[in-house]
């Protein structure tokens, strides 16, 4: 799981600003400790209400190495601060490889 924000009202857009952009096919990459790059591809986008946030289906165990990344999404309430939806990103891992060199 990857949380980032969407945006700010002191810094603006945030690293998740586009994260409902993405489509089953996008991939993306993360550094791991050990000097490997896993590569990771979009299988699916959804928003969701945070009363009805599906926990199990975003948090739970997978079959096979997968991966989340959450922001806030929806609705903007400047009355509390918050966002009225989440977005999540469902992805699951498709390769690796070493690191590139510097």
């Amino acid at each position: 799981m990857i949380v980032g924000h969407v945006d700010s009202a002191e810094h603006g857009a945030g690293v998740f600003f586009r994260l409902g952009d993405l489509r089953p096919g996008d991939t993306f990459t993360v550094g791991r400790a050990d000097g490997t790059v896993a590569e990771f591809t979009i299988t699916g986008v959804d928003r969701y209400a945070k009363d009805a946030f599906p926990t199990l289906a975003v948090y739970g165990n997978t079959r096979q190495a997968e991966a989340r990344l959450i922001t806030c999404g929806g609705s903007f309430n400047p009355d509390t601060g918050n966002y009225t939806d989440n977005i999540v990103a469902y992805a699951r891992l498709t390769g690796s490889r070493p690191a590139p060199t510097p």
